[in-house]
């Protein structure tokens, strides 16, 4: 993630979300703005204080002039954009997309040590998903507690990479990276190695804090339990840039 550019070097430019005009640098994304200004934009695989990802594609959003949607965490503002963040097009496309990350994999609640502190859960109860409409892959995949401390369920995963980007451009450790094609892609560690066999993971936990599922989390938590804290990114990543 390149660092920040000096303010006053950069121009300020005008547009308008959802009915109102706002003012914003022109290096901002339109996820940006819309998080200054307290606009609720849905996100899963976007993170403060990590480069882009734009997987999840749940920060769509309608601009004026336009038929395509675009993500907000990719699309830099222009001067006069016109940007509407909560449609019915919209709404309808993120409960869709929710629905098939549920059908996925195996996401069942109840049981899951991450039940009330999870994003995903959040995310389908923001756009009223209270029954999948399409079926299960009913696919069964592998659960990793080879590593002392952490543990990997491959069954919660929604491949946000938010592991991935932390590991590489927070903790340096390059520890994670992504393997396979489309239903059977995995986060790995270490080239497919165990993660309690890695030799490159230095333990310190980030990869756990910034999951957004219970995909990633620590050893000996039950139902309910793992809560993960990610305000520590931004505040690392401002650090990173300045040295």
């Amino acid at each position: 993630m390149p660092p920040p550019a000096n303010p006053a070097s950069v121009r300020v430019v005008t547009l308008n979300i959802d009915g109102k005009d706002y003012s914003a640098r022109a290096d901002e994304t339109i996820i940006e703005v819309c998080r200054e200004n307290k606009i609720p934009i849905p996100s899963l695989c976007y993170l403060d204080g990590l480069s882009i990802w734009a997987g999840c594609r749940l920060c769509l959003v309608e601009m004026a002039g336009q038929s395509r949607l675009f993500a907000a965490c990719s699309t830099q503002v222009a001067e006069g954009m016109t940007v509407s963040t909560n449609t019915e097009r919209l709404q309808r496309y993120r409960r869709t997309i929710v629905e098939l990350l549920f059908a996925e994999r195996s996401h069942v609640c109840s049981v899951c040590v991450s039940n009330g502190h999870c994003e995903l859960q959040f995310m389908a109860q923001k756009c009223g998903v209270d029954h999948v409409r399409v079926p299960y892959r009913q696919a069964r995949n592998q659960v990793d507690s080879s590593h002392e401390a952490f543990r990997l369920d491959h069954n919660r995963c929604i491949l946000c990479t938010r592991c991935v980007r932390v590991c590489d451009e927070i903790e340096g450790a390059h520890t994670w990276d992504v393997m396979g094609r489309g239903s059977d892609c995995h986060v790995i560690t270490d080239l497919a190695r165990p993660w309690g066999e890695s030799d490159t993971c230095t333990g310190c936990g980030k990869c756990v804090q910034v999951c957004p599922t219970g995909a990633l989390v620590k050893q000996g938590t039950s139902a309910g339990e793992m809560v993960k804290d990610k305000h520590f990114l931004p505040i690392l990543a401002r650090r990173r840039h300045a040295q």
